[in-house]
Order: structure tokens, then C-alpha cells, then sequence
């Protein structure tokens, strides 16, 4: 019979997770040839490779995420009334995909995203989670630590797949000419970029205090921030009180923002949790030293434990600013954590780890 693969996912925003939405999808098609993608975000329709999309008839740009997880749940219910022998793959609104795969009796690979101790401290969220997670056939996270959290918090066993690398890639994307005054006009300025959506969880406010701690002891820096989200006008407002107009910009969501990683000196990530940062292994591609809030997770098994770069307590603004400080006096020091981080990688590797997610599927049929 005809293996039929069914990947939902309602809202694409253009993050890490959606990064590896795009690689393990168009690496399926290598292997299936029926795949159908549910999802409102038509834009990105271009990202995928043979890949038949699936969408609302609505325009859902501008709508909530619960909105365009409902429409996208009748979309998925309308597909299994309809198909047999079909496997679904969930990236998003996890718990509400397995109830109707359930219900329809089908296999379902679940992959979370990130760690349980962002979304779990609700007791009624994490009862829903404990009960409803057991119902996938196989749930998929992207760190060991994740794992280990899946089956302390949830009594589940997770299978451990990284994020796959694609260095090839990155390496390419980053070679793109741009011009950029800001770092490029700044020879003697230590340059630090940090990528990632503008929200809570990512912390921003923590990063912008550090850099206002190395305003205030003299350090001559520029500060990078790309995204985009609701804490915006806040990051604006702090800035602009603590008159760092100057040391810091904020760009808009870049496609590529490889160009920008490579010319920066540190990358900085202040997250307050994750499960396996993808702007951290692109860094480490581009040879840049990274400062992380040792945040659950993914940040200490990237950078093992602190010998592959520096971990901080998530929150802490000061021991930023002094890893920061660090890495502008210690040069020597700093090339050798580089070179030992970008020999790690091979742990990411792009075929190795998309080959174990094929395994897995095929297990399932």
C-alpha cells in the first residue's frame, strides 16, 4: 500500500523550529511521495519541495494562533476521513493532533519543540500533557536534557533526534555580499549580535541591561538584535531611556541572517528556555564564541558545559557583561574555545540526523 505522510503544522513564523520544519520535510520527499503539508502560512509555500499544501480557504495572516489551529484541525479532520494509510507528523498544537489521530485510529510522530520547563508550571497544562502525550506513537525531542525532563515531568520516552546542520549551507548563505555601516564603520568596537523572536521567552530585557552595564563601565561595543514580536516598542522604549541609540540597532526578521552572524565578533543568546537552539549551532559554524543563559534546553549540551563557550544564570545581566568584557581581553583563550566548538559539530550532522527520523517513520508502517 501507498505510505502517505501528513505534516501539520498551522503557523509558520520563521523561526528555528520552522527551520527544521523545512529541512526534515523536503528530506522526506526523498523518500515518500505523498506528502501533504496543513498549514495557513501560504507565503512560505516556495520553502518546500514537491510537497502538496494545504490550507484554509480564509486569509488567517493577521489571526491568533488558536485561530489558525482550529482551522487547521478541521483541515486535518476533513484529510482523515478521507485517506487510509496515513502517517501524521506534528510540529505544532501537539495535544489536539493526537486527539483527532485518535480518534481516526492513526499513527502519529509528534516532534516538541521546546523544553517542558517553559510550558509545563501550570498544573491543569501539565495533567492535559501527562495524559494526552502518552495517546503518540512516537514523540521526538532534540536534546538528551529534553529527554530526560520528557520522562522526569511526564513519565515518557522520548526519542532523542538533533536539529539537523546543514554547514554546507550556512557557510554558502553567509558569503552574500551586504552592506552594513553599523558593524562595518566600527573596526574598534567589540560586535554582538543576537537573533531571535521578540518575546518573553527569549528575554530580551536581560540583554539590553548587560549592555547598558558595558555603557556604563566604557566598553566600546555594538549591539545587533534581529526579530521580531510583541516586545518590540518596549525594547525601543528601553533603549531609548537608557540613551543606547547609538551602540544598538534592531533590524527586522531576516531570511538570511547569516551575513549579519558573520560579521559580528559574539553571538549572545539570554533565552529563558529551549530545546535545542539552531542559532547557537549556526554560530558555532560561523567560528563565533557565544555567551548563553544556561537555560532548559540545549545551550549546555551545544556548548558542553561551559568548555565550548560561556553559560550564565539565566536572568543574570552582570555575568553577561563580564563573559562579554572577557572575550574583548583573552583573545587567545577565545580562538581555542572556537576552533574546539566548531570541531563538535559532527554530533549535528545533516544526513545523520535526518536518516534517524526517517527510521522512525518507518517504523511505524
Amino acid at each position: 500500500m501507498k505510505k502517505k505522510i501528513l505534516i501539520f503544522m498551522p503557523s509558520i513564523e520563521g523561526g528555528g523550529v520552522e527551520k527544521n520544519l523545512f529541512i526534515i520535510s523536503n528530506f522526506l520527499t526523498k523518500k515518500y511521495k505523498d506528502i501533504n503539508l496543513i498549514t495557513t502560512s501560504k507565503e512560505y509555500k516556495k520553502k518546500f519541495i514537491n510537497i502538496k499544501i494545504i490550507s484554509p480557504k480564509f486569509n488567517l495572516s493577521n489571526q491568533s494562533r488558536k485561530i489558525k489551529y482550529l482551522f487547521c484541525l478541521y483541515e486535518l479532520f476533513k484529510m482523515l476521513i478521507k485517506r487510509e494509510n496515513v502517517l501524521i507528523i506534528s510540529f505544532q498544537a501537539n495535544l489536539y493532533c493526537i486527539l483527532i489521530a485518535k480518534l481516526f485510529r492513526k499513527k502519529i510522530l509528534v516532534r516538541s519543540n521546546s523544553s517542558p520547563s517553559g510550558w509545563s508550571k501550570n498544573f491543569l497544562k501539565k495533567i492535559l500533557f501527562k495524559l494526552i502525550l502518552k495517546f503518540a506513537d512516537t514523540v521526538v525531542v532534540n536534546s538528551i536534557e529534553f529527554k530526560k525532563e520528557f520522562k522526569k515531568k511526564f513519565n515518557l520516552s522520548a526519542v532523542n533526534i538533533y536539529n539537523p546542520l546543514n554547514k554546507e549551507e550556512i557557510l554558502k548563505l553567509s558569503k552574500k555580499r551586504i552592506s552594513f555601516p553599523f558593524f562595518d564603520k566600527s573596526k574598534k568596537s567589540l560586535k554582538i549580535i543576537n537573533i531571535a523572536r521578540f518575546t518573553d521567552q527569549k528575554d530580551h530585557f536581560t540583554l539590553l541591561r548587560s549592555a547598558n552595564v558595558l555603557k556604563k563601565n566604557n566598553i566600546n561595543f555594538k549591539l545587533l538584535i534581529i526579530g521580531r514580536g510583541t516586545n518590540y516598542k518596549n525594547m525601543k522604549n528601553y533603549i531609548s531611556k537608557h540613551k543606547m541609540s547609538k551602540m544598538i540597532k534592531i533590524l527586522n526578521f531576516k531570511n538570511n541572517p547569516f551575513p549579519y552572524l558573520n560579521k559580528s565578533d559574539i553571538f549572545l543568546l539570554t533565552s529563558k528556555f529551549e530545546g535545542l537552539p539552531n542559532v547557537l549551532l549556526e554560530a558555532l559554524v560561523l567560528k563565533k564564541i557565544i555567551i548563553s543563559t544556561n537555560c532548559p534546553t540545549g545551550p549546555k549540551e551545544i556548548l558542553q558545559n561551559g568548555k565550548l563557550g560561556f553559560l550564565c544564570k539565566v536572568g543574570d545581566h552582570m555575568q553577561i557583561a563580564k563573559y562579554i568584557e572577557q572575550c574583548m581581553h583573552k583573545k587567545k583563550k577565545i580562538n581555542k574555545i572556537i576552533t574546539r566548538a566548531y570541531n563538535s559539530l559532527d554530533r549535528f550532522n545533516y544526513m545523520k540526523n535526518l536518516n534517524k527520523y526517517y527510521l522512525e517513520i518507518e517504523k511505524l508502517y
